[in-house]
């Protein structure tokens, strides 16, 4: 079975407007689409606001890790901007389950992404300037809490009302100290506008972001991309090792943007002076640090030398072709001396280098989503490396727990680890039985008697982890129509870090179930203890409706 806006389940069907979701976002119209979901404008009806509906877009079999890779992103993309706070971060202010993936409430920006007015044609170096500011200042925001964007582009910042500039979609954000989601072989964002440490496979730090703003800020004042070219091939070897044509209408921005788009991190201009710089040429002052740039420029003859067309703005629809070919005057720099141009051979050479080091893969081809980015994908030609694999379908074992009245699935092979008293005592308020290990275990729990409400519930099922610097989302849902709670709980015990997945149930006559999967934070062991609550999840039965005979 599928799930998405692509087929099958029902986020998939389609004319979901008039939805009603988590019992109070009531969907209106389709507004936006990229490539990890569709935005609705939708009325919460619970307080009579409008707000933006994120509808994830997953295709393939709930078994597969790629599926499971392609849901927890939508996840990091709620945990990553809901620590983010700043007025030029989109606000998220709900996360609601359905079909078990996560539909993100957001604040509803009205306005125009920068994309589409980038299509009407390039922007005075000032008003670029501005954007740019609001841009730095979310990502310092951002960075600040050690979130790292990785998908800063013209389709993600949106132009509000009274002149309010917002950085939107942390659909792939990476969270400093989790494990990368990304698995070997496995790429995402739109590709001109990733830092060249990405494609060799250096990874993305805070510097990564401030390379993509470089390429957003130049497009802005050139109407076109630097890096984008015909090819995808032809594009990865642009940005690892071509560097950009001066941007001549870029006036004081020039210099600033030239640092940012430098090849290593570690020369690139740092957020405090990128915000410097562009509020003093937003405010029409001299930049406080000088007017030369400190790395090698391309003349725009060297382009017609590599035999490819400069691309526009990074987007489809460009507001036209820029001039064919550019020789400027003053292309001298007080850095490294401009390099000699690569051939078309010598380039793909690299790309081709580039992509063995991001894990021995293959391109598999370009997808362009409905904002017109271009985003890669890639298809390994040998196992992942990145934690350990799903299990198979067919592979998994059920386990009928008769004095909880309940079926709980786990993989084959997987071992009981303890279990409370098997019903003897009477007078225990609670059963339960665990699977699993010392590092990574599943328990299911039949209470007695709980909260009256289960936000209550949800609250006295966290609150142990009150005092270990815990976060916690709480995501309302529902299980086979039962009224049920989903929580997703970090916390720290001596330094080390941990998460616990939880989902609460109560049923119709009034049984009362937790499923939670503990597990350490960060490599392998998050992705088993992951797969294995999605899974067990997925399989559970619960009270004696369901699994009756």
């Amino acid at each position: 079975m599928s799930y998405g806006s692509d087929s099958g389940g029902r986020a998939g069907r389609a004319g979901i407007e008039g939805w009603l979701i988590g019992g109070r976002y009531r969907i209106a119209e389709r507004i936006g689409s990229g490539g990890m979901g569709t935005v609705w404008r939708a009325h919460d009806e619970l307080v009579d606001r409008e707000v933006a509906v994120k509808q994830p877009k997953i295709s393939g079999d709930p078994e597969d890790p790629t599926f499971h890779r392609t849901a927890e992103r939508l996840y990091r993309e709620a945990r990553a901007a809901a620590r983010v706070e700043h007025p030029a971060a989109v606000a998220i202010h709900d996360v609601v389950v359905e079909d078990g993936l996560p539909w993100i409430v957001m604040e509803l920006v009205r306005g125009e992404a920068l994309d589409k007015v980038l299509r009407r044609g390039a922007l005075p170096p000032a008003e670029a300037a501005r954007i740019g500011l609001a841009v730095v200042d979310a990502l310092s925001a951002a960075h600040s809490v050690g979130v790292i964007h990785r998908d800063v582009k013209p389709a993600n910042v949106l132009l509000g009302q009274n002149g309010r500039v917002v950085l939107t979609d942390f659909g792939i954000a990476q969270i400093q100290g989790e494990e990368s989601l990304t698995a070997s072989g496995e790429f995402v964002g739109s590709i001109e506008f990733i830092a060249p440490e990405r494609m060799s496979g250096r990874g993305a730090g805070a510097a990564a972001d401030l390379w993509s703003l470089g390429v957003v800020l130049y497009a802005a004042v050139q109407g076109w991309s630097p890096f984008r070219r015909d090819t995808l091939e032809s594009t990865l070897a642009a940005i690892l090792a071509a560097e950009p044509p001066e941007p001549e209408r870029a006036g004081p921005l020039g210099p600033l943007i030239l640092r940012l788009l430098a090849k290593e991190p570690d020369l690139r201009a740092n957020a405090e002076e990128a915000a410097a710089t562009l509020r003093a040429v937003a405010e029409g002052r001299p930049s406080p640090y000088g007017p030369e740039p400190l790395v090698a420029t391309q003349h725009g003859r060297q382009l017609e030398e590599f035999g490819e067309s400069r691309g526009k703005a990074g987007q489809t629809g460009g507001a036209g072709a820029p001039p064919a070919a550019v020789t400027p005057s003053h292309a001298h720099t007080t850095g490294p001396a401009p390099k000699r141009p690569y051939t078309t051979g010598q380039l793909l050479a690299i790309a081709l280098v580039g992509v063995l080091a991001v894990g021995g893969a293959v391109w598999a081809g370009v997808t362009a989503g409905d904002d017109g980015a271009s985003s890669v994908a890639e298809k390994t030609t040998g196992p992942s490396t990145s934690g350990s694999p799903s299990p198979r379908p067919g592979t998994w074992t059920a386990h009928r727990e008769k004095q909880l009245d309940a079926i709980v699935s786990v993989p084959a092979g997987t071992l009981e680890y303890d279990r409370s008293d098997s019903g003897a005592d009477r007078r225990n308020p609670s059963q339960w039985v665990a699977y699993g290990d010392k590092t990574v275990q599943l328990r299911l729990t039949r209470k007695e008697a709980v909260p009256t409400t289960i936000k209550e519930w949800a609250s006295e099922a966290t609150l142990s982890w009150a005092d270990d610097n815990a976060q916690t989302l709480y995501a309302p849902t529902s299980f086979h129509g039962y009224e049920a709670m989903a929580t997703d709980t970090t916390y720290e015990v001596k330094d080390k870090k941990y998460r616990a997945m939880q989902l609460l149930i109560t049923t119709s006559a009034q049984e009362h179930y937790e499923l939670r999967v503990d597990m350490p934070k960060g490599g392998k062991d998050e992705s088993r203890g992951h797969l294995l609550f999605t899974g067990a999840r997925a399989r559970l039965k619960v009270g004696k409706a369901m699994v009756s005979p």
